[in-house]
């Protein structure tokens, strides 16, 4: 029997907003130091942004292959859809067998894929200079939907570098 205790999942809250976990969740991920109307007002002043890039240039924002793209208007499917394309998939975790130390590549549960997107947007959007908060938050977020960007290159990365070490992957348990 395991001596550890249960984890008790926390219910998420949805935002009075968009009524969306997924966005409650950025908003938590945003915040610092507990100042959470401020992380609001970035979060709603990035898909206000996000809204009026979609209103400028429609034909940035169609999700599909080919001819069956289809055009997105709603800006909150344009960050659940970015979301997704920030996700990893795979990661290298190191393992110690034999007193070598082995990176060995391991599938990711859904739970730290978003963990890990929301992060790295939220260190990427901080990292552009220039531009006020909701507007990088913004601009990340364009960029992971059209499949580019800071965030879509450091998964790529991360799927390389777990490609590259797949020949451990047998040590994975």
């Amino acid at each position: 029997m395991s001596r550890r205790s249960k984890k008790i999942e926390k219910r998420v809250t949805l935002d009075p907003k968009f009524n969306s976990e997924l966005i409650a969740h950025i908003i938590r991920v945003i915040m610092k130091d507990g100042k959470k109307t401020t992380a609001e007002r970035i979060v709603y002043s990035a898909i206000e942004k996000i809204k009026e890039s979609i209103e400028k240039d429609p034909s940035k924002f169609e999700k599909g292959e080919g001819d069956q793209k289809v055009p997105v208007t709603d800006p909150v499917e344009v960050v659940s859809q970015a979301i997704e394309n920030m996700k990893p998939k795979v990661e290298v975790k190191t393992r110690r067998v034999g007193g070598t130390t082995y990176p060995v590549p391991v599938d990711i549960k859904p739970v730290r894929q978003l963990s890990l997107a929301l992060r790295w947007m939220t260190t990427f959007a901080g990292g552009r200079h220039g531009m006020g908060m909701p507007a990088a938050v913004a601009a990340e977020i364009i960029d992971a939907f059209q499949g580019q960007g800071n965030v879509i290159k450091k998964r790529d990365d991360v799927h390389k570098m777990a490609a590259a070490n797949k020949a451990f992957a047998h040590y994975a348990w």
